[in-house]
């Protein structure tokens, strides 16, 4: 097959070699020895946030149920396999009947996270759980490191809306995902029209320089911009000059002008001049929207200018500084047999370097101080303490391979910033810090 022939679909038809090659030889090896059936718990976690952030987002989990869904290898996967001598006969056959029959508990997504919270448990045989390594990490690491950065920059905006348009800054499915996770983390509406399509996420969009450059003056491209999609348009203001641009806006589309976008300059300077000028010319309720290159800290630095909206690229879609999360995906306990009654125990990874990991399969969950507000993160193996169980943080997402769990991504946005709101204030606050409240191990 021709991977030319599949097109860039918005969706792929199996997610089954989105993995390491490593997965597949050790299910062949795991096989030939008698321990592919083991039981088997393995977990996602963070050993530790990214530098100076205070909370981590879950996002991704509903892609995560997707992905668990179409790992599948058809004829074409296997012909593949068995040309490049990946792995023997034997494992292509068993891979051939591939399916995820486990269970798969989990941080709801849209929750908060810090070091060490199992976001997410993958229980069954070996097998079956080694295969999804790659893809599950692959898919939170991504859609919780935009989010993060998603989660800081709403929190800096307040109650101004931010718009996602960063597709044009990464890989075009990633845009996707990115736009997904973005509006988990508080963005109201997308630029692109493949997340809006996909995911059901607000779609916005006007015009670029490229539209003013076209005509021969900016009257001529203003005014085939309002006779076509109405006075409510937003205008792009800063192609050549802004104060003789938004003069001739308000001429053109008169005071009901939907808003003009500023795209550079000055950012701060500008949107007050533009919001004065526009409160002579009695244009009170045209908006203002700002882009060019912001982040969180750019943002904050706008609180005080009389800006509407935000819209938000390259520093979104690369995480603002921090596009992954450094999830891993380890064993944490296993069966001496594949015996379904075989109990299981613990096992971890022992190294130097940071890298060690506690074994058994964790629950979690938050305490609460006297005002309701976070206190710690409370993690462990054994029974749940008193007061705690109604705190738990995990959910059912798969049983025997059957998504039980899946959301809106409006019921997802909106538990993401109950969860935020639940956290110490301090959690708001962009400058470098340690995580807001701490992971106890019980």
């Amino acid at each position: 097959m021709n991977p030319a022939d599949l097109g860039l679909p918005v969706d792929v038809p199996s997610t089954a070699l989105f993995t390491d090659q490593y997965e597949l030889t050790m299910l062949q090896a795991a096989l030939a020895a008698g321990t592919a059936e083991r039981r088997s718990v393995f977990e996602v976690f963070t050993r530790r946030l990214p530098e100076g952030r205070r909370y981590g987002v879950v996002a991704g989990t509903g892609r995560v149920l997707d992905a668990v869904e179409n790992f599948r290898f058809d004829a074409a996967l296997l012909g593949f396999l068995r040309e490049r001598r990946i792995v023997d006969e034997p494992t292509l056959e068993w891979l051939a009947s591939y399916r995820f029959r486990g269970d798969i508990w989990g941080y709801p997504e849209g929750e908060v996270y810090f070091p060490g919270s199992p976001l997410l448990r993958v229980e069954g045989s070996f097998a079956e759980c080694v295969l999804l390594e790659t893809v599950i990490l692959s898919i939170l690491n991504h859609d919780s490191a935009i989010a993060a950065a998603a989660s800081r920059m709403s929190s800096a905006a307040g109650a101004r809306p931010l718009i996602e348009m960063g597709a044009r800054r990464t890989h075009e499915l990633a845009a996707v995902a990115a736009a997904r996770a973005a509006y988990v983390g508080g963005f109201a509406t997308t630029s692109d029209l493949a997340a809006g399509f996909r995911y059901g996420i607000p779609t916005v969009g006007t015009s670029a320089h490229a539209f003013t450059l076209l005509h021969d003056t900016e009257r001529d491209a203003f005014r085939a911009q309002v006779d076509s999609l109405g006075r409510g348009t937003t205008l792009l203001v800063d192609t050549y000059d802004v104060a003789e641009a938004v003069r001739m806006a308000v001429e053109i589309a008169g005071p009901e002008l939907g808003a003009v976008r500023i795209d550079s300059g000055d950012l701060l300077l500008v949107a007050h001049r533009v919001r004065q000028q526009l409160d002579d010319l009695g244009a009170t309720e045209t908006k203002i929207v700002v882009t060019s290159d912001l982040d969180e800290y750019a943002i904050a630095s706008l609180a005080a200018a009389p800006v509407d909206a935000y819209g938000v690229g390259t520093q979104l879609v690369t995480g603002s500084g921090h596009p992954t999360c450094s999830m891993v995906y380890k064993l944490v306990a296993r069966a001496h047999s594949a015996d379904p009654a075989a109990p299981l125990e613990p096992v971890a990874k022992k190294s130097t370097g940071g890298k060690t990991s506690i074994g058994g399969r964790k629950w979690a969950a938050r305490r609460l101080d006297e005002h309701g507000v976070a206190e710690a993160e409370v993690i462990g193996t054994g029974p749940v303490p008193a007061g705690l169980e109604g705190r738990q943080l995990l959910v059912e997402l798969i049983k025997g391979g059957q998504v039980v769990a899946r959301e809106s991504l409006d019921v997802v946005r909106d538990r993401h910033a109950a969860a935020r709101a639940g956290l110490p204030l301090s959690a708001n606050q962009l400058s470098r810090g340690e995580p807001v409240i701490p992971t106890e191990y019980v």
